[in-house]
């Protein structure tokens, strides 16, 4: 059964053009709690419009220069009963023991709603900017002790474990932490490196429009696969090329709303399951998305409700 997930603005929604992060406007005089205004709840209206629109779930992507997506994922799960939440983040942002306890409460608060994902192999100054000064083949060492760690606290109690990068000595959660689902991981890349790590710890391998999906999949025997794809769909194919003409530089799916469900069929015959999907202005589209697209693919056993 596919999944459908649309990606989450962290960093502004430009296109639309009522809000991004470098905003500081002041707030009329009649707002009396700014927490009803301004960048999340614009995240809030594209999570109610997912769950509204039937998707699956929500990604909050890593972005250095965007909104935090475990704060992100953690205020959406809150406010919506069905959406799934990824929250893609790098192994550097803090232990696996931590990391490992905020995803228990997440997961108790929202029902098991919470996905990972991890980011890997960054950009060596964007990780220095980080404060993370791994790179190469330790990048992927280190990604690898953090989810043997992570899994490990999660499931044992008194777990004990030494590494190159981490050491913990009889740690593990009880009640209440304790007894509830490990957030389903999702990896990517397509470097051998990257391939090993999926295999050994990933639940879900996310594939980049133009990768060797076939290579992937041989490689990678008994996980999900998911796909992320940008996509302008319109009631026919000569509006929605005008309309990537228009925004300038859109690089995806175009076409009818049955084209590019042609296209998403395409990919499900070929053993992808999840589809991650970029669309902008996001509230808009995907609402748009909800009420022409996923429609189309119901009809044959997508997961929407």
């Amino acid at each position: 059964m596919a999944e459908f997930h649309i990606t989450l603005p962290t960093r502004g929604d430009r296109h639309r053009g009522d809000w991004h992060p470098d905003s500081h406007r002041p707030f009329h005089a009649s707002v009396t709690d700014p927490r009803a205004t301004g960048s999340f709840d614009h995240l809030a209206q594209v999570g109610r419009a997912a769950e509204l629109a039937a998707f699956t779930g929500a990604v909050a992507p890593f972005d250095p220069e965007g909104e935090e997506s475990l704060v992100v994922a953690a205020a959406l799960l809150r406010q919506t009963r069905w959406l799934r939440l990824r929250a893609e983040f790098h192994p550097g942002i803090a232990t696996p023991v931590y990391a490992a306890k905020i995803s228990a409460s997440l997961q108790r608060f929202s029902g098991d709603r919470l996905d990972w994902g991890l980011a890997v192999d960054l950009d060596p100054a964007v990780a220095r900017a980080q404060g993370d000064f791994h790179e190469g083949a330790d990048r992927y060492a280190r990604a690898a002790e953090f989810l043997t760690v992570a899994k490990g606290v999660w499931r044992e109690p008194g777990y004990t474990y030494r590494g190159r990068f981490y050491e913990v000595l009889a740690g593990g959660f009880d009640a209440p932490l304790a007894g509830r689902d490990f957030p389903r991981v999702h990896l990517s890349g397509t470097s051998p490196a990257a391939l090993e790590l999926s295999a050994l710890h990933g639940d879900v391998h996310v594939f980049e429009r133009g990768d060797d999906l076939e290579a992937g999949i041989a490689a990678l025997p008994g996980l999900a696969y998911a796909i992320r794809l940008p996509v302008l769909a319109r009631e026919d194919d000569e509006e929605a090329w005008a309309d990537a003409a228009r925004l300038g530089g859109f690089t995806g799916l175009v076409g009818s709303y049955e084209q590019v469900a042609e296209e998403i069929r395409a990919y499900a015959g070929r053993g992808v399951t999840i589809f991650q999907l970029d669309a902008s202005p996001y509230i808009e589209e995907t609402y748009r998305l909800g009420e022409h697209l996923l429609p189309l693919l119901a009809k044959e056993g997508a997961h929407v409700r």
